[in-house]
């Protein structure tokens, strides 16, 4: 294939115009009629009020901005289109939008934990209160000081966006796939192998999770997206002892 995108399989090279594109139309929405198309296409708690089915779907094409977008699509590059030609288009959309799925369903599982652990400590009143005003409150860029109002509210009312779920479970199938690839860290630049690499971003990924509660990055929307890869592949490869 001749072209900018030459060399990319087209399932890859689709996903990274469909993302690069939803980034600059939502930069024309906002600043031409002040719309925030993240509050409609990103994923939202599924109790709250903004939560629409579809955007199980849609938040994965969605992002916080460039630096978010560049990594991500950096990497969808990197090791989608190796995992692309050795699958097939197929399987390969078939695994992207599994992982993405199944990203968005430990992250909300997740915070279905945290919304219980959060109203358990709250009156009626104070959920009502947080249902009924706490999207206001959140765009004018304050919160509550009560911790478990905080939280419940950043639950309902922030959405979750970004195709990184997708793309740790790519991640994490270049590395069951090639174990042994060295690969070139940029900070510190010390090569290591894949298995090595994608181990130690999942430990990293579950420490943060477990540490930073409320964080503004979904980290267990990445471990999830490497958990349903993991069993993804092995489901495929069940009665094989080379991935196909």
């Amino acid at each position: 294939m001749i072209g900018r995108f030459g060399g990319i399989p087209p399932v890859v090279k689709n996903l990274l115009i469909i993302n690069i594109l939803m980034l600059f139309i939502s930069f024309v929405f906002s600043s031409n009629f002040g719309m925030d198309l993240n509050r409609d296409l990103g994923l939202f708690f599924f109790e709250s009020p903004h939560f629409e089915p579809y955007q199980i779907v849609t938040h994965m094409f969605m992002h916080g901005g460039l630096a978010h977008l560049f990594f991500n699509m950096f990497a969808l590059w990197m090791f989608g289109r190796v995992l692309e030609t050795v699958w097939g288009g197929k399987r390969f959309f078939i695994y992207f939008f599994t992982t993405g799925i199944g990203a968005a369903f430990l992250h909300t599982l997740v915070n279905y934990i945290e919304v219980q652990s959060a109203m358990a400590n709250l009156s009626p009143e104070q959920i009502a209160t947080v249902k009924d005003e706490g999207t206001q409150l959140l765009m004018s860029g304050r919160n509550y000081v009560d911790d478990s109002m905080a939280n419940l509210n950043l639950a309902y009312n922030i959405p979750t966006v970004g195709a990184s779920g997708a793309v740790f479970g790519v991640l994490l199938a270049f590395g069951m796939l090639f174990p042994n690839t060295q690969l070139l860290l940029l900070f510190p630049p010390i090569p290591i192998k894949a298995k090595y690499f994608v181990i130690a971003y999942g430990v990293i990924e579950l420490y943060l999770g477990l540490t930073q509660p409320g964080s503004n990055i979904a980290h267990f929307a990445h471990l999830g997206g490497m958990l349903f890869g993991f069993i993804l592949i092995k489901y495929w490869n069940r009665s094989r002892r080379n991935f196909f």
